[in-house]
């Protein structure tokens, strides 16, 4: 524990499992306070490991960040118990695939509510607070992919809703620039986490592959050779939370293993 989140109130939405778990936990082991937002209606078992822990400095909230009213709940809850919330880890998101033509109208309503809707809003409404607040060195991480940095016809929808991720970091960016607030992204690559185990599935059906042989083809296509891990993901969020990152905002952060090249 370096202490280099010292004095930071962050909200992670998606903080339940996978990458969104991953960071919490580093989040807490560099000094911050967290409250965490997932759909479920109680905490993981891994978030409740992390309670007793750190029962001191982290809380959980119910959160569906599709509903206004229960982000406002959300930060209502964070502010109550650790005072003005500094920065946000945006990184509630759903996923979905199907062959282009196959794309239906239900599966684009999901995607978009969560990815896009419910990431807007929460940053909007946690921006809101942090400049009538006249918070100092306040960051918003919004969760991108590599899939918004290109199509891909199987996931036409879900790569559309990463692009949006990061259009709207570098909109946010621009206009929280006069309140010296920071608004960043990260893309990850393919990450190790629970939902490639659906991934895979979706994958073996439409393209009539084993159950494995996809997650094992897309991890020896990474330039490194490798797919990534939660773990990957948190030096990044680390240091964009960070005050070392204070001249840093508008960017999106590959953490891809070479994948995308920018």
């Amino acid at each position: 524990m370096t202490d280099r989140l010292r004095g930071k109130n962050i909200i992670a939405t998606g903080g339940a499992g996978g990458i969104g778990l991953a960071v919490v936990e580093t989040f807490l082991h560099e000094g911050a306070c967290c409250t965490v937002a997932d759909i479920g209606p109680q905490p993981s078992p891994g978030l409740v490991a992390l309670q007793e822990e750190f029962a001191d400095r982290l809380i959980y909230v119910e959160t569906n960040v599709v509903n206004a009213a229960q982000i406002e709940r959300l930060l209502d809850a964070a502010e109550h118990r650790f005072g003005t919330t500094t920065t946000v880890f945006n990184n509630a998101a759903i996923f979905d695939m199907a062959p282009f033509l196959e794309s239906n109208e239900e599966s684009y309503e999901r995607l978009f509510a969560v990815n896009v809707k419910g990431m807007f809003f929460m940053m909007q409404k946690a921006l809101a607070r942090m400049v009538a607040a006249k918070v100092q060195g306040g960051a918003v991480i919004n969760m991108a992919s590599q899939a918004g940095r290109r199509g891909e016809s199987m996931v036409s929808h879900y790569c559309a809703t990463k692009a949006a991720v990061i259009s709207y970091t570098q909109s946010a960016a621009m206009a929280m620039a006069p309140h010296r607030i920071r608004v960043n992204a990260i893309s990850p690559g393919v990450i190790s986490t629970p939902m490639w185990v659906s991934v895979d599935a979706k994958y073996a059906h439409y393209e009539n592959l084993p159950i494995g042989e996809k997650k094992r083809q897309v991890g020896a296509s990474v330039p490194l050779g490798y797919m990534g891990e939660p773990k990957d993901i948190c030096g990044a969020a680390i240091f964009l939370a960070s005050d070392e990152a204070s001249y840093v905002t508008a960017q999106t952060l590959n953490v891809d293993g070479g994948n995308v090249m920018s």
